[in-house]
């Protein structure tokens, strides 16, 4: 290229890259020099390819500008050796990545910032492809990889006649049965992994397949017929070993019955002691009975005895395990059992801060017997730890993990295992480091949002049974969320099933004595001050969002459906008047009323769950002047304060209970409830249905009753809406809430917060 000196100039300001769909059309965005006048100049990544390839060599370049520089080079490799690939809306995609590409991938996006890099550079990459000229050599470049990752590995027939030869890989072959399977599964020992061809279904011979590695014709007279070798089966049989594979490798795919093995879907055949290991571990009903653990002083429901004979068969092998039972379904028993059951070191159990207090009573209660210490605040130690239990938070787990790590931990178990779902984060590495004989996650949600999260807690419970993030997201989460690939589905829930239970409180006979709950949507109408409030905020938002672009656009999108959702709440609350007046400017608070005085007239007890604490405040401030007790939980209470308003509402001394929704929606036991109050709407369903289980759980007596409460002809409405007919925009809210919808188009999304 030559050097244009105003063009060059625009690699040493900073280069963003703004991703797009179809993805040809994403820009980059040349931004001025750090203290430069001058606008910021946006190009089709076409277009600025020869540019950032220019910022990799050029004295002075903004690093971000060398970064996409780098990124450039790897896409143009990519694109050489025919790693394209067309989608179906008329595009191109990067792909399939293997091998070095993933770890290329991987490394680019360890230098970015964000939740997300690896989705930044693999949308790029797909920038890249997508910009190509398409020509008929592109086409032949992607038309036989796609062909062959469907053929099972079969080579063609030249003609009529010609033998068949299936290729398959093998894990184990001519190893002999381990002595000890936890041992090998748990250590750092390696299996064999090689080809192996077929004719007609019946595996070669070694020296068959020596015949046809020497052979430099594509025909070769075999078994008394002729059978033809394409250039990939050569190359297999004359490479037949690959690279060794780790025990919890080999088991995966064993459970999964294929690998891609160079953008191939290959058919895995195991050896009989690993197939025998598979069938053993995939039928969780298989494992071998056994009854209460001495020292538990509770009577096991059927499932949980269940639960309890899954963990112990998973951790005798080495193997970790993620009991997603439904909340209310006793997990913590089921874990307290398994420690019990074990009888090895101490068990060391991270939880929230809100449950520190529930996991010590329900230890004292279940297993009097064993010693249990928590390890929180600053008078926390270790010292003496030789068995029993000891309780720490993830904050605090964060803090000391190179202590903790210096335990001989028999089990860890982490509660909410939902609170590492992003395995960057520092809790997340911090419950890495820490070993143990045995891991085991306990949720309600192991996927809220993305498969992803599953990985994070899968690869803490069973290191490498997934693979790496990258190689996890290329094999598995692309063909699934994105393409919606119902085989790909298929086969990761052969992979993770026998590592995860989950059972719902709907399952036949799972809790059959647990009362009913009834659901109820009740809409509300805005006051005139509301209504006024929300059409000036639709309008002014609306003309704000029109001028703007990029994230700046996407910023006053949540900000202005924040802003709707705190006027369909009370005026005080999008006003911010902690102070001013509260009766007769809300719909919603006035449908509080009335629903609190039947509760409370009746008896009963409720849970008012908001997502704002300011909300909660107001709440808080109104029916203190009403006379009603009540007493709010948020984020900010100290772990003692909560444990002695828990008791003080089971016992019944305080009838109302106002939680946060983020800070009380998961953990707590709060069986004297019988109606809970969702009083704004967490757009994720899923949240709301934990909330909801701190009363609907084992230990309710009476029916539950769920009120939610919808602002009439306003963006809730719409959204509740959306979510029970579960179109394409459902989707989207519960994978991202309002950043999702930060991304319609102004005509949709003017629909969605209009007044009606």
């Amino acid at each position: 290229m030559a050097r244009d000196p105003d063009r060059v100039a625009l690699v040493r300001g900073m280069a963003v890259f703004e991703p797009a769909e179809p993805p040809r059309e994403g820009r980059i965005a040349f931004h001025p020099p750090p203290g430069a006048p001058g606008p910021v100049v946006r190009m089709a990544v076409a277009e600025a390819m020869p540019l950032l390839s220019l910022a990799r060599r050029e004295n002075g370049a903004h690093p971000s500008a060398a970064f996409w520089g780098a990124a450039v080079v790897v896409a143009l490799q990519m694109v050489a050796r025919g790693r394209i690939l067309p989608a179906g809306d008329g595009s191109w995609r990067a792909g399939p990545l293997i091998g070095l590409d993933v770890e290329r991938v991987e490394e680019l996006a360890a230098t970015l910032d964000g939740p997300d890099g690896e989705g930044l550079v693999r949308a790029f990459l797909d920038a890249v492809a997508d910009g190509m000229p398409r020509t008929a050599a592109a086409m032949h470049a992607t038309r036989a990889p796609a062909a062959g990752l469907r053929s099972g590995g079969r080579g063609s027939d030249p003609r009529p006649g010609a033998g068949k030869l299936t290729v398959r890989a093998v894990v184990g072959s001519g190893e002999p049965p381990p002595g000890d399977l936890r041992a090998l599964l748990s250590g750092g020992g390696l299996l064999s992994f090689d080809w192996q061809l077929a004719l007609g279904g019946d595996p070669l011979t070694e020296a068959e397949m020596d015949l046809l590695a020497e052979s430099a014709r594509p025909l070769v007279r075999l078994r008394d017929q002729w059978v033809h070798l394409d250039a990939a089966t050569t190359r297999r049989v004359r490479n037949r070993s690959m690279k060794p594979l780790t025990p919890i490798a080999a088991l995966a795919l064993a459970l999964t019955g294929t690998a891609d093995l160079d953008g191939e879907l290959v058919e895995i055949a195991a050896t009989p002691w690993l197939e025998a290991l598979r069938r053993r571990i995939a039928d969780p009903e298989a494992a071998a009975p056994i009854g209460p653990p001495p020292g538990l002083a509770a009577t096991l429901r059927d499932y949980q005895l269940r639960g309890l004979r899954w963990l112990a068969a998973m951790t005798s092998l080495g193997l970790g395990g993620c009991l997603a039972d439904d909340m209310g379904l006793g997990k913590t028993v089921t874990l307290i059992s398994l420690h019990l059951h074990r009888g090895g070191g101490p068990a060391l159990v991270v939880c929230p801060a809100s449950l520190l207090g529930n996991w010590e009573r329900e230890i004292r209660r279940f297993a009097p017997g064993a010693a249990v210490r928590r390890y929180h605040g600053p008078a926390r130690s270790l010292d003496g730890v030789v068995d029993g239990f000891v309780l720490t938070t993830y904050p605090t787990m964060r803090l000391d993990a190179e202590r903790l790590a210096a335990t001989a931990w028999d089990l860890v178990a982490a509660d909410e295992a939902q609170h590492v779902k992003n395995p960057r984060s520092g809790a997340a590495r911090a419950l890495r480091a820490i070993p143990a004989a045995a891991r085991v996650a306990l949720t309600g949600t192991p996927v809220e949002n993305s498969l992803t999260e599953l990985w994070a807690i899968l690869d803490w419970t069973t290191p490498g049974l997934l693979g790496t993030l990258g190689s996890f997201r290329a094999r598995w989460v692309r063909p699934i969320e994105s393409e919606k690939d119902p085989e790909a589905a298929a086969r990761l829930a052969a992979l993770v099933r026998p590592f995860l239970l989950r059972r719902r409180k709907t399952d036949p006979g799972i809790v059959p004595e647990l009362p009913p709950k009834t659901e109820t949507d009740q809409p509300v109408p805005l006051t005139r001050e509301q209504a006024a409030l929300y059409a000036a905020a639709v309008r002014e938002g609306m003309a704000r969002i029109a001028e703007a672009d990029g994230m700046a656009r996407r910023g006053l999108v949540v900000k202005l459906l924040t802003g709707l959702k705190q006027i369909c709440n009370h005026p005080a609350h999008y006003l911010k008047e902690p102070h001013g007046r509260l009766t007769g400017r809300s719909g919603k608070l006035q449908l509080l009323d009335e629903l609190l005085d039947t509760i409370l007239a009746e008896d009963g007890a409720a849970l008012v769950f908001t997502q704002y604490v300011a909300m909660a405040r107001l709440l808080e401030r109104h029916l203190a002047a009403r006379g009603v007790t009540a007493q709010l939980l948020h984020g900010g209470t100290p772990v003692a304060r909560r444990e002695d308003m828990v008791r003080r509402f089971q016992d019944g001394e305080v009838p109302v209970f106002l939680l946060s929704l983020k800070a009380a929606g998961t953990g707590l036991n709060l069986t004297r409830a019988d109606h809970v109050v969702h009083f704004d709407r967490w757009w994720n369903p899923a949240v709301e249905e934990q909330a909801t289980d701190r009363a609907h759980r084992i230990g309710q007596t009476r029916p539950v009753q769920v009120h939610r409460l919808i602002a009439e002809g306003t963006v809730e409405d719409r959204i509740a809406d959306l979510l029970r007919t579960k179109r394409a925009l459902a989707d989207a809210v519960l994978a991202a809430g309002e950043a999702a919808l930060s991304e319609l188009p102004l005509d949709e999304l003017a629909r969605l917060v209009e007044l009606r």
